[in-house]
């Protein structure tokens, strides 16, 4: 009986330490950009959910494709219907690893370089990636910062010869989430 109560001490704090370890946001913002001498395309939303384990720097990403708002409608529906098929892949998502999160003490406010090591999933096609980034500490806040590049054809997404000269060949993606403490 003493080892049986034992063991329900010992899981109840694993457990109770796990749940501190980790952060989440459901209102992570994404940008995306894509710059040409034709035109400039610019889509964001502040959607995405996230969660960071800081205990193993596992990072998680997921976003709804048609969570995106552009400046003119035409070009949301042309995204969603021709290029990412929303209908057929509606999310996004990117599951990953900070590679040196020894380089990062979450007991000190600070901004601390990241590298970001995980899949990028857009529609319906997987890609390995590795990212650099900031995470800024501050009290039990934290901010992940990134931007990087990723090129429409790494995804199988097909853009028509006749605006292919409006679209960029590596389209700028902009990523902030701020997380607060799960279960806070």
């Amino acid at each position: 009986m003493k080892k049986a109560l034992l063991t329900l001490a010992i899981l109840g704090l694993a457990t109770v330490q796990s749940f501190g370890q980790r952060y989440m946001t459901r209102e992570g913002y994404i940008q995306f950009y894509s710059s040409t001498p034709m035109e400039d395309i610019e889509a964001s939303s502040n959607q995405a959910t996230s969660a960071l384990d800081k205990s193993n720097g596992q990072l998680v990403f997921r976003i709804l494709m048609r969570s995106f708002t552009f400046e003119k409608a035409l070009m949301q529906e042309h995204f969603n219907e021709n290029y990412v098929e929303s209908e057929k892949f509606p999310n996004a998502q990117f599951a990953g690893t900070i590679t040196n999160l020894s380089d990062v003490d979450f007991d000190t406010d600070g901004a601390y370089n990241v590298s970001i090591t995980g899949k990028l999933t857009i529609h319906g096609v997987e890609k390995e990636r590795t990212v650099n980034g900031q995470l800024h500490v501050k009290g039990e806040e934290l901010l992940l910062e990134t931007e990087f590049m990723v090129a429409p054809e790494d995804h199988d997404i097909e853009i028509p010869s006749v605006v292919r000269d409006n679209i960029a060949k590596e389209i700028k993606v902009t990523v902030k989430a701020k997380y607060q403490a799960s279960g806070r």
